[in-house]
């Protein structure tokens, strides 16, 4: 019982680690707590907001040390020059937000939006 226990821990511990990861150039200060704290927090905050029954947990790389502040949704990356838990979860936030419309979806929908705009026409042209 006891070993099934601390697997179930470690398990938990791992997922848990497994949604961001940090790197920290030069003497960069920050707290693995907080930076989880406010993960949790960004991605409940959506996923409260715009309803669904998927959780939201968004891979995400937070870079400190980094040049300038800045996103980059193709690598996923939060880049900031020092910690700031708003910039922090302003990233995740859009990362999470990102993910509530997969790919698939996105595509899906753009077609749809051109083949409704293909199948309109202007009462003015129907009256010439």
């Amino acid at each position: 019982m006891k070993v099934a226990l601390v697997v179930l821990i470690l398990t938990a511990a791992c997922f848990a680690q497994d949604d961001f990861t940090v790197e920290s150039s030069g003497k960069q200060k920050w707290q693995r707590d907080e930076v989880q704290k406010i993960y949790d927090s960004a991605c409940a905050v959506v996923q409260r907001e715009f309803g669904g029954n998927r959780t939201l947990r968004p891979k995400v790389k937070l870079l400190l040390g980094s040049d300038k502040n800045a996103l980059a949704f193709d690598q996923r990356e939060i880049r900031l020059v020092k910690w700031d838990p708003y910039l922090f979860a302003q990233g995740v936030v859009m990362l999470a937000f990102e993910d509530l419309l997969p790919m698939d979806q996105r595509l899906a929908m753009t077609k749809r939006a051109v083949n409704w705009a293909d199948s309109t026409i202007d009462v003015k042209q129907v009256a010439k």
